[in-house]
């Protein structure tokens, strides 16, 4: 299939014309990336957005793939001699792996089986006489192949041999794989069952212990479950059909007549599907399934991850901050506007020392002496005791916020290499503070020194194809870093590298020459930098912002490449650029169809007004305080009944997991999400938003806490009022949701 068959494949998908989906592969094969296809070349593919351009580039990508393998398994069976033009048209026309396999598999080498014992026996043609089933007396001619030479000593071993190669070429006929999958899909049950003796040991999986579902009514969250229990020898898992019903698929594609042959026949069925087709059925089933299982919870990730990453940031602030704990004491940091490190100390205002004097001493000191606007302190242990501390000193100026901020993998970025190179003569303690007060100035600057994986907001992520995940999250890291733009003069190497084009390699380079020769006076000066080429540039520079460079336009998202319109605006009203930038009245006089060319039109020139009007804004949402309730610090402390203020930490399939401040999250689950029936937790709950909580059940002992947001304002920021409806949710899925919670699942 030539590639423009394949263009037509993915438009005819996407429902998009295929000239937009070719303009786009074209981009993406000369090496342009995904932001700067959607961001700056709108013109060449017709606005399309982020989505669609990333899943052009994967469905051209799968579909290229496909092709490779369609061309490797013409050739094998052409080097066989067994190519037919007919086999060759089914080839061609086989629109999914499956099929291709499907296909394949009768010429595909295999290892020694019943079969090929049987032909070697010569017992082939029997076989395929039995197939025919127009011999009434099979005895006589079974007699014809009694060789003991070649070890057939009867005519009963004669025909056994036959039904083994009978059994092998039902177990490889297409058609026959294709109807028995379609039967798997729609009726197969998945059950699970424990290992007699491991009751204990998989406690956490006794949910499971004995399961039985429709296999595709299963959800993502309880297939990743079940399946991390069978992969801890803790349960056995199988995926069945009624065998009459295969049968039945089978006897029908085969048997044409009765007698002697079709009993042979029947009792190939039999065996064949027993031992060839059902096993390799299930096991495909048991991929398909896991690959979806892996989507689903792949996605719920990179939404998870997307949302923490454009967290609202702080911003340029002075900043103390905390890394709390009792014995070991609180770990404290003062950074300035750019996050640069400027003091640290240890306070013991918490048992056993409780230095309390002192500490407040230290603060006070700390806050005056650094001219400190806000305070963060890390949600880990000890955090509300810390919270009520600094809050209780009388006279800390109450202008200075207080915000707890989440630690999720400030100890991972504590102990990896680019907090080693950054702060190598201070401990982990200094690091660990360092970064929590940066992610509360800026989440997605700090984050990105981080594995996405350990940052905490996944769901199976460890159970998961992890080449799958991995590629998954860099692209939401690269939107993320791209749609807010970097500002050239500050950004970390590990920031830079994300950004369009550039690379690690390009970002370590673009740091050094910056080390070495000051910041950047205009975005053109990067072409100083060591291999950074005229296609790089073209790629990244958009994205990079310089606040106070040499051209006016460098701190916005206008690309080099376009400052000629800009400038040619500014000329055609007698004014500068600051001008146009400054002066709303100047820009509306300005008619943008003046400026359309064969290769700018519209979309790029409203994308350049909007610029004018707010230069390299931040995309993000404003900064808003949060607290949590000032008598609640512990879960001994919940009640059933409170209404309390809480953070989504994760949004699961099955519902959200939401921080009060007791140390331990609580599990809304999807049915208590909303009045309304909510089919995709994404859609009610973001992870970092502000929510209002009731609780409903709190189990001490095993630190469970349920809670639901059902009720009036149940969402600090979208206080509407719930419309009544009655919503059917199986009790299953809240009793797998407590058992992930109980193992700590995704957690």
């Amino acid at each position: 299939m030539s590639d423009v068959r394949l263009f037509f494949k993915i438009a005819d998908d996407l429902n998009i014309d295929t000239k937009q989906v070719t303009a786009t592969v074209n981009l993406l094969d000369e090496g342009a990336t995904v932001p700067f296809i959607s961001r700056y070349r709108k013109e060449v593919t017709g606005s399309l957005d982020e989505v669609q351009i990333l899943t052009i580039k994967t469905e051209i990508e799968r579909l290229r793939q496909l092709e490779q393998r369609r061309e490797s398994i013409l050739k094998s069976i052409e080097s066989q001699g067994k190519l037919t033009e007919e086999l060759k048209e089914k080839i061609q026309e086989a629109d999914t792996l499956s099929k291709l396999e499907d296909l394949y598999l009768p010429y595909k080498p295999k290892r020694r089986t019943k079969a090929t014992v049987a032909r070697e026996k010569g017992l082939e043609p029997l076989a395929l006489l039995i197939l025919e089933q127009q011999t009434k007396e099979l005895f006589p001619e079974a007699l014809k192949f009694v060789d003991k030479d070649k070890g057939v000593e009867n005519p009963e071993e004669a025909l056994q041999g036959a039904r083994d190669i009978i059994a092998e070429i039902v177990s490889e006929e297409a058609n026959v794989r294709e109807s028995l999958r379609q039967l798997f899909k729609r009726s197969a049950t998945i059950k699970s069952r424990v290992i007699r003796g491991k009751e204990e040991e998989g406690e956490k999986f006794e949910d499971y212990f004995e399961w039985q579902e429709k296999l595709m009514n299963c959800p993502s969250h309880r297939m990743l479950a079940m399946r991390r229990g069978e992969k801890e020898d803790i349960l056995i898992i199988d995926i069945t059909v009624e065998d009459e019903e295969a049968h039945d698929i089978l006897t029908k594609h085969f048997i044409k007549s009765r007698g002697e042959c079709a009993e042979q026949i029947t009792e190939a069925i039999y065996d064949g599907y027993k031992r060839l087709l059902q096993p390799s059925i299930e096991a495909e089933m048991r991929l398909l399934t896991k690959q979806q299982a892996d989507e689903k919870a792949i996605q719920v990730f990179a939404e998870n991850l997307r949302e923490l990453l454009l967290a609202s940031p702080l911003g340029q602030k002075r900043i103390l901050a905390l890394d709390p704990g009792f014995k070991s004491g609180c770990k404290l940091v003062a950074l300035d506007a750019q996050g640069k490190l400027l003091e640290e100390t240890v306070i013991y205002p918490h048992e056993p020392q409780r230095r309390v004097t002192e500490a407040e001493n230290i603060i006070l000191a700390y806050a005056a002496k650094h001219n400190i606007e806000a305070i963060a302190i890390g949600n880990g242990t000890a955090s509300r005791e810390t919270e009520q501390f600094i809050r209780g000193i009388d006279v800390l100026p109450k202008e200075i916020p207080v915000i707890v901020v989440s630690e999720a993998g400030a100890s991972v970025y504590s102990a990896s290499e680019a907090a080693r190179e950054e702060f190598g003569e201070y401990d982990l303690t200094v690091r660990g503070a360092v970064s929590i007060g940066r992610r509360l100035a800026d989440p997605l600057a700090e984050l990105v020194k981080i594995d996405p994986k350990s940052i905490g907001v996944g769901q199976y992520q460890h159970d998961v194809d992890q080449v799958a995940l991995k590629q998954k999250l860099d692209d939401v890291v690269m939107s993320c870093v791209n749609g807010v733009g970097v500002e050239l003069n500050t950004a970390s190497k590990q920031l830079l590298s994300y950004v369009s084009g550039i690379g690690e390699t390009l970002a370590k380079n673009i740091v050094e020459y910056r080390n070495e020769n000051g910041p950047f006076k205009s975005r053109r000066a990067l072409l100083e930098v060591p291999r950074m080429g005229e296609k790089v540039f073209e790629q990244c520079s958009g994205f990079l912002r310089i606040r106070d460079g040499v051209h006016p336009l460098d701190k916005s998202a206008v690309h080099p490449e376009s400052y000629h319109i800009v400038e040619k605006m500014a000329s055609d009203l007698g004014c500068s650029i600051d001008d146009l930038i400054r002066d709303k009245e100047t820009r509306k006089k300005i008619n943008l169809n003046a400026y359309v060319t064969d290769t700018v039109g519209l979309p790029t020139l409203k994308d350049i007004m909007s610029e004018l009007e707010k230069p390299g804004r931040d995309p993000r949402k404003s900064f808003e305080i949060f607290s949590f309730d000032e008598h609640v610090h512990e879960i001994s402390d919940l009640r059933e009944g409170m209404r309390l203020p809480g953070i989504v930490t994760n949004v699961t399939n099955f519902g959200a997991f939401v921080d009060v401040g007791v140390h331990q999250d609580g599990l809304v689950h999807i049915s208590q999400l909303s009045d309304t029936f909510v089919d995709d937790p994404n859609t009610v709950v973001k992870v970092g938003q502000k929510v209002w909580v009731n609780v409903t059940e709190v189990d001490v002992k095993r630190k469970r806490i349920a809670l639901s947001m059902k009720g009036e304002g149940v969402v600090a920021s979208r206080k509407q009022p719930a419309q009544k409806q009655e919503a059917a949710y199986d009790p299953n899925d809240m009793k797998s949701a407590l058992a992930a919670l109980k193992g700590k699942f995704g957690k």
